[in-house]
């Protein structure tokens, strides 16, 4: 399938598959964070989008657009069109500088980078119909307080990736009893012991428990009973856009 990205003039801002580390994750001792496998696949579940330049944006806690400042901080000569307010109440919008187009059937989730956190500032979350739509969006974020925030060069201001058209729709979510599915019940309870008896010795400092120092089921993608499931990924590496514009003649 083909993410299409009509850049909308000669230098749009860069598009990259999303990092798998995030600096938070990185201060915990012992690269914990990263045996969360669910937390890894969501770092790296998509593409980012990087600012062209390093800024501030100081909000005064007003209801009007002239209530926020956004200011340079290395010279860049078109910051307005980059990152504007426009919408007041403490939100300012990034213009992406792309026509995304998805295949029929698809849009386009965009929000910031997943698993990222930013002080005084979060990513508003959009669902975009891109298989039909011909004009862009914009990305947008809101102060959470007053006061300033800073974006630097090249970091990630939106992040995309394309899910189907209306899937949610046709989901029919239910609550049944466990009791209900005997086979799940035994793996389940066999996960549950093995995680017990795991905890047990963790906590009584058993050497080897310690120096395994985790259990790896999910990770791995194993059953309790030793058996694998028919798919699994234990990391997700994503192909950067390639660039197939005509580069201009070079000067005699």
């Amino acid at each position: 399938m083909k993410l299409t990205c009509y850049a909308l003039k000669p230098d749009p801002p860069i598009i990259r598959p999303a990092m798998t580390t995030r600096a938070w994750m990185d201060r915990i001792p012992d690269n914990h964070a990263y045996r969360c496998l669910p937390l890894n696949i969501a770092n790296s579940h998509g593409w980012e989008i990087l600012s062209p330049c390093s800024f501030t944006v100081t909000w005064n806690g007003g209801k009007l657009a002239r209530d926020i400042a956004i200011r340079s901080l290395d010279g860049y000569a078109q910051l307005s069109d980059v990152v504007v307010s426009h919408f007041a109440y403490g939100i300012i919008t990034f213009h992406l500088w792309y026509l995304f187009r998805t295949e029929p059937g698809w849009d386009l989730f965009a929000s910031g980078t997943l698993n990222s956190f930013k002080d005084g500032i979060a990513p508003l979350t959009g669902v975009i119909e891109t298989d039909w739509l011909p004009y862009p969006f914009t990305m947008n974020w809101q102060m959470t307080r007053a006061g300033s925030v800073r974006f630097d060069k090249d970091e990630p201001i939106c992040m995309v990736f394309p899910i189907p058209h209306g899937a949610l729709q046709s989901i029919e979510p239910e609550i049944v009893d466990l009791d209900e599915e005997p086979e799940l019940k035994a793996q389940t309870m066999a996960w549950k012991e093995r995680r017990d008896e795991f905890m047990q010795k963790f906590k009584a400092k058993d050497p080897t428990t310690l120096k395994e120092a985790w259990q790896r089921f999910y990770f791995v993608g194993r059953m309790p009973d030793g058996s694998s499931p028919p798919q699994h990924l234990h990391k997700l590496r994503l192909d950067a856009p390639v660039d197939r514009r005509e580069k201009p003649a070079a000067k005699v």
